[in-house]
């Protein structure tokens, strides 16, 4: 069954105590750990060992899964303290962003090249790097998906598979979902209002508020018989509540839950 997670960035604000507990508090089943340089860092990978044992413990207390970790840079600097934290802490998946510039193929073939590499070290650690669609990126839609699709041929790598990203690539993601589906190992998710580059303010990318035909996407997940995570990602400028995160958390968990629900995977 599908599992309900959220990406910690959205409680930037506040320490990872008091993100997990508002997370349980929201229905998740588990939370996919920021370790975003320069964003939010819940795991700071320079010192992961220090906090560990931190981790496991907030994560037990409330009862949440380490589902995933998102790192977003594909350097080598940063993901192999990141593999070697994900087997410590029992994290399967570890997600980063393409970096380069859209229709650069130079950009692209470097992409695909770290890729290739870091999937191999991925292996070594036991876990999987995931990388998603990004608008502005050198993967930013769905035919440079493919490309890179055909070329990392390693089990170790799959998709990320953010419908926000490529509903601002102009596509329409219950479309496009289907093409990728294959090597999709986790699922970014939140809404939008409009193909603009950025996503909005918080309450815009709540699930169930923007344009996106989420029902028809999560309905190709439930078909497809994908299992793996769907992580709540919303991205938000500083200085929000918590009460105002909460407030998205809660509405697009409720608004997932009863999609899949209805669906038949959960």
């Amino acid at each position: 069954m599908i599992k309900l997670g959220i990406n910690t960035v959205l409680f930037k604000e506040f320490d990872l105590a008091t993100a997990a507990k508002h997370i349980k508090a929201c229905g998740y089943d588990g939370m996919e750990l920021a370790a975003i340089r320069g964003m939010c860092e819940h795991l700071e990978l320079d010192r992961w060992k220090e906090q560990a044992a931190d981790i496991r413990a907030i994560a037990e207390e409330n009862g949440l899964e380490l589902l995933s970790m998102e790192v977003a840079a594909l350097d080598e600097a940063r993901l192999r303290p990141a593999f070697e934290a994900a087997r410590e802490l029992g994290i399967p998946i570890v997600n980063v962003g393409p970096g380069g510039k859209s229709d650069v193929e130079e950009d692209l073939a470097n992409t695909i090249g770290k890729l290739t590499s870091m999937s191999e070290l991925a292996a070594e650690f036991g876990v999987s790097l995931c990388v998603k669609a990004h608008v502005g990126g050198s993967i930013y839609n769905t035919p440079t998906t493919l490309r890179a699709m055909e070329a990392v041929a390693n089990p170790a790598f799959g998709i990320d598979m953010d419908p926000s990203h490529i509903f601002r690539a102009n596509e329409n993601p219950e479309d496009a979902l289907p093409q990728v589906i294959g090597r999709v190992k986790h699922i970014h998710i939140r809404d939008c209002k409009g193909r603009q580059a950025g996503p909005g303010p918080i309450e815009a990318q709540a699930c169930g508020r923007g344009e996106i035909n989420l029902h028809a996407y999560c309905k190709v997940l439930a078909d497809s018989g994908y299992n793996g995570p769907v992580c709540l990602e919303v991205i938000g400028a500083k200085g929000h509540s918590l009460a105002q995160v909460s407030i998205v958390a809660a509405e697009s968990y409720g608004y997932l839950n009863a999609v899949f629900r209805s669906l038949g995977a959960r």
